[in-house]
């Protein structure tokens, strides 16, 4: 394949987690159109096995799975063994979990499950692939973050912090990345079509505002941004909406109005 810019800049390898379907999966794809090798990450071995022969088959690229919990110790350090030896141009940190309820009557186990693979395991794998961006110069860290990030989200709480949390680890790594060459960003993404989304949504057929995003367009925006803004809000929609609740709304009546469609969401009758 001819060498163009994305492949200078952020190749030529890419470490995608949560890659063995919906986003993780998207983000694959795309890469692998543009030319990029693939790192694929994920705990779930069958649907990642798939995925990865699949975009292999198609793209033409090198595929390597990685089955590993990035929830573990162990898990991470698979994920960092296995790219040990290989030029890891982009990072995309999409792996991720949830638990929908009241906080208290969620288990703690599921909250540090949360807490470690949304949070720990994204700060690791930057600060680890991160420093040979910054030595080569060039390089790229994708963080994938919610649109729960900008106002605390009851019935999702832990998740909500989480995504806050990936939401400032990138915009401070852009300002911080920026002058040795490396593009980082956070893209703040709301509601998409995917399987996970589907499997927690009560009612994923049901019209919304702003509209369920699909995962093609949400990861082709994302991709454009990069290297142009610290953060971005795939979907004009989705942009508009969190205009409102940012900047139109105060900070009390945002965490109201968005706790009262939650409740009428997930609320149990």
């Amino acid at each position: 394949m001819q060498t163009t810019p994305f492949l200078s800049q952020y190749g030529p390898w890419a470490l995608v987690s949560g890659a063995a379907m919906g986003l993780g999966a998207e983000f694959a794809r795309q890469l692998a159109a543009h030319g990029l090798n693939l790192i694929l990450a994920d705990v779930q071995s069958e649907a990642l096995n798939a995925t990865s022969a699949a975009i292999s088959a198609q793209s033409g690229v090198e595929t390597l799975p990685v089955v590993a919990d990035l929830s573990t110790p162990a898990g991470l350090s698979a994920v960092i063994e296995a790219a040990a030896t290989l030029e890891i141009g982009l990072l995309v940190n999409n792996a991720g979990v949830s638990a929908i309820g009241h906080f208290l009557d969620v288990p703690l186990e599921k909250h540090l499950k949360i807490l470690e693979l949304n949070a720990r395991a994204p700060l690791a794998l930057a600060h680890t692939f991160g420093a040979k961006m910054r030595e080569r110069r060039r390089g790229g860290i994708i963080f994938v973050s919610s649109g729960s990030a900008t106002v605390g989200t009851s019935y999702v709480s832990a998740y909500s912090a989480t995504k806050a949390f990936n939401l400032n680890l990138g915009e401070a790594l852009f300002e911080e990345l920026h002058p040795f060459g490396v593009d980082v960003l956070s893209t703040v993404v709301g509601a998409t079509d995917t399987p996970g989304w589907r499997a927690e949504n009560p009612n994923p057929e049901a019209k919304t505002w702003p509209p369920v995003m699909s995962a093609a367009d949400t990861v082709r925006e994302t991709l454009e941004a990069l290297g142009k803004t610290p953060s971005f809000f795939p979907g004009a929609q989705n942009r508009l909406a969190m205009f409102a609740a940012t900047r139109l709304m105060s900070r009390p009546a945002a965490v109201r109005v968005i706790g009262a469609e939650m409740r009428k969401r997930y609320e149990k009758e």
